[in-house]
């Protein structure tokens, strides 16, 4: 049995955008949602269009819903990673609450709005974390929080499973996203029986086979990777390019200062012996295109005046 990877643009929102109940699953197991407030129902929303990633157009996939408590929830799969692209989701979120007015409602009915972004690259180093968790807090109190965002950034590559919480649904929906590669046959048997065990995550699995698509439908998955490796290579040109362009600026600015300082040096030489074997100070200034206060400055300092 073949199975294609849940992370290309086809298959995941085959998985998410179209069935409810494994959208729910997912959402309740990866959101930092408080106990009695899980989601029970959601009602797809239409994709938005927002401002591109210079150099990324097409890695990022986003699925939309509201649940029954009016929440709205952005998720998004991002297969290439840039330092634009937190800004570019707290756009989004941002976006998605204030449009909520849109119906007449007064500020108090604005409901919170939650990014979940799978990354499947690693953007923070200094960090083993793999799940990060953003929302508005008090600085000094970190129990008193303002609602309305909730941006999650979940770092698929740093996610490592464990067998001591192997059945939670958190993990398994990680093990599904991470654990199924790109037209896959030899999976693991244990992990098929874990995923198995799961109702939504069984759907999900089913859906995720090879079989399940059409021709059609499996060439736009194979287009997918393949716009993905072209923008990897754009932004590895993009960086190099910024690199290169470091590096002769910062030669460029060397020369500079070096020209700068060595003709500093010369005009004080000018200065200091023309004044010794009599120059007057006016006629430094004009020999050296400086301020005649800038000649005594000079002199001041050499001990000359």
């Amino acid at each position: 049995m073949r199975y294609l990877d849940p992370k290309n643009d086809l298959v995941f929102k085959k998985v998410f955008g179209s069935h409810a109940s494994i959208l729910i699953s997912f959402l309740n197991a990866l959101l930092p949602l408080d106990v009695g407030q899980e989601i029970k129902s959601v009602e797809y929303l239409p994709a938005e269009l927002v401002p591109d990633i210079p150099v990324i157009k097409n890695s990022i996939v986003d699925v939309r819903c509201m649940d029954n408590y009016g929440r709205h929830f952005i998720v998004e799969m991002q297969m290439l990673w840039t330092d634009s692209f937190k800004s570019r989701v707290l756009f989004n979120a941002s976006k998605a609450y204030v449009r909520q007015l849109d119906k007449g409602m007064h500020y108090k009915g604005l409901q919170p709005v939650y990014a979940l972004s799978l990354v499947n690259e690693i953007f923070e180093n200094e960090s083993e974390e793999y799940y990060h968790h953003y929302k508005i807090v008090h600085v000094g109190d970190q129990t008193k929080t303002i609602d309305g965002l909730q941006l999650i950034f979940v770092e698929l590559p740093k996610f490592k499973f464990s067998t001591f919480d192997q059945m939670k649904l958190k993990v398994l929906w990680l093990r599904y996203l991470s654990d199924i590669q790109n037209v896959q046959e030899m999976i693991d048997q244990e992990l098929i029986r874990q995923l198995n065990s799961v109702d939504e995550i069984a759907e999900a699995l089913k859906l995720t086979k090879e079989s399940s698509y059409t021709k059609a439908e499996l060439e736009a998955y194979d287009k997918y990777w393949d716009t993905i490796r072209a923008e990897r290579t754009l932004i590895a040109d993009a960086e190099a390019k910024g690199k290169l362009e470091g590096k002769l600026e910062g030669k460029l600015e060397g020369k500079l200062e070096g020209k700068l300082e060595g003709r500093s040096e010369e005009k004080i030489s000018i200065i200091l012996t023309g004044y010794e074997n009599g120059v007057s100070i006016s006629m430094l200034a004009l020999l050296t295109h400086l301020s005649e206060a800038q000649v005594s400055e000079i002199l001041q300092k050499n001990g000359l005046i």
